[in-house]
């Protein structure tokens, strides 16, 4: 299987689908993107990791990655390897004991498992020129199919606006950041943060 590198561009809600998010994925020596829809759990999961922000309690995935790590599991990759009637799958590959093994996974939950572990993640390359968009065709592109988790997506736009937060100071947005977390208040974290590193 021929395959392609890809990294996280950004994640974005959805315009069309209430409480999903947008993934969008980006070929690391190339122009295409892939956009997938993923749950908000997922996004939120990913996000926190991107963001260096750490819960107090530990989420799904990471509790997978403690097990993994007790028992000197490591993850070396994730592929993206399959679209069937417009939804995506994916493969964690692990290695333990000098054996490698292929996990069935939907790409959100292999996608928030990859950056915990630094794997990388691939797509491959038959996928990617059928649902991948090139630079060229953004503009052009007005609608991909949406829906349910782990199909495709419209590409959407994944500069968010910077967080209003003039009347505070950095200890004091600290300390709002703090309280967000707290309250597992991920999204208010998250703007926060992106606020305080602004500044700095």
């Amino acid at each position: 299987m021929n395959k392609v590198q890809v990294d996280i561009l950004g994640l974005s809600t959805s315009p069309h689908t209430n409480g999903a998010y947008a993934l969008i994925l980006y070929e690391v020596e190339g122009k295409r993107k892939l956009p997938i829809i993923i749950g908000g759990f997922e996004a939120q999961a990913i996000a926190l990791k991107l963001e260096n922000i750490k819960p107090p309690r530990p989420f799904t995935h990471d509790l997978f990655k403690a097990v993994a790590d007790t028992f000197q599991l490591k993850v070396t990759e994730i592929v993206i390897d399959e679209l069937h009637n417009e939804t995506f799958y994916a493969k964690v590959v692990c290695e333990m004991d000098g054996e490698s093994h292929e996990i069935d996974a939907r790409p959100s939950d292999a996608i928030a498992i990859a950056v915990r572990f630094s794997a990388p993640i691939f797509v491959s390359e038959e996928i990617m020129n059928e649902a991948g968009i090139k630079e060229e065709d953004e503009k052009e592109e007005s609608a991909l199919p949406e829906g349910e988790e782990g199909k495709p997506a419209e590409l959407p736009s994944t500069s968010a606006p910077p967080v209003s937060r003039t009347d505070l100071s950095i200890a004091d947005l600290q300390k709002r950041l703090e309280e967000a977390i707290d309250k597992e208040e991920y999204e208010e974290a998250a703007r926060l943060r992106d606020e305080i590193t602004r500044r700095k």
